[in-house]
């Protein structure tokens, strides 16, 4: 299938959700969620495979199971592509009511991943690196985002250099686009390829100074 954007109807059928997050709603309008978001969705990462990698997409329904808020499904559809044996960087796109948001880095670091990206980030060369390219994001309308201490990392000064990375615990950038008619088009796959192509050189970054977590799984509950 070829990607020929993201129809007005999908993103009609997550403002209907957002009114009417019910099992009900989700019966009656499951063919629109199926013609409307994920067929478009897998065919615009079909098209991005050959050069980011196979993605994964995110399961529709949320897990309620520790959370006050019971509602059943998520009112946006995500898709997460994690580059092979990079260990940590990877990309996301997103579709919903309000738009088009796309994101690349970590939103998830384990102890010892965060213990290296820090030794990088007080390196004078890695860090600079990193603190170039995240200005560069910034200045180009990306938002930096990630978990972040309130406090000085324990065994790193006050004035230590680049100290508001040094407190990140996972660093992402993200950008999003309102509904506008280019979303509905052609366009929209030229969007997301651009933009996940900006966010190369920071996965890169964390991909070789950080890399893959040496710690066991975490048990699920």
């Amino acid at each position: 299938m070829t990607f020929e954007g993201f129809p007005d109807d999908g993103l009609v059928f997550y403002e209907g959700l957002e009114a009417d997050n019910s099992k009900t709603y989700w019966t009656q309008h499951k063919g629109a969620y199926d013609r409307n978001v994920k067929a478009p969705l897998v065919a615009l990462l079909d098209e991005l495979a050959p050069e980011f990698g196979t993605a994964k997409i995110f399961r529709p329904y949320r897990d309620v199971r520790f959370s006050n808020d019971k509602t059943p499904y998520k009112t946006h559809q995500g898709a997460v592509v994690h580059a092979d044996g990079h260990g940590t960087g990877a990309w996301y796109v997103q579709i919903s009511a309000d738009g088009l948001h796309v994101s690349g880095g970590s939103w998830r670091l384990e102890s010892d991943q965060v213990a290296r990206y820090r030794r990088a980030v007080a390196d004078d060369v890695q860090g600079l690196r990193l603190q170039a390219e995240v200005d560069r994001l910034a200045a180009a309308g990306w938002e930096i985002r990630g978990e972040k201490l309130t406090r000085v990392p324990a065994g790193y000064s006050a004035d230590a250099e680049r100290l508001d990375l040094l407190r990140h615990k996972s660093l992402h950038a993200s950008r999003s686009w309102e509904p506008a008619e280019w979303l509905h088009e052609p366009r929209a796959l030229d969007e997301v390829r651009s933009a996940w192509r900006e966010l190369r050189t920071l996965n890169t970054w964390l991909a070789d100074n950080v890399g893959a977590t040496t710690k066991e799984p975490r048990a699920r509950r």
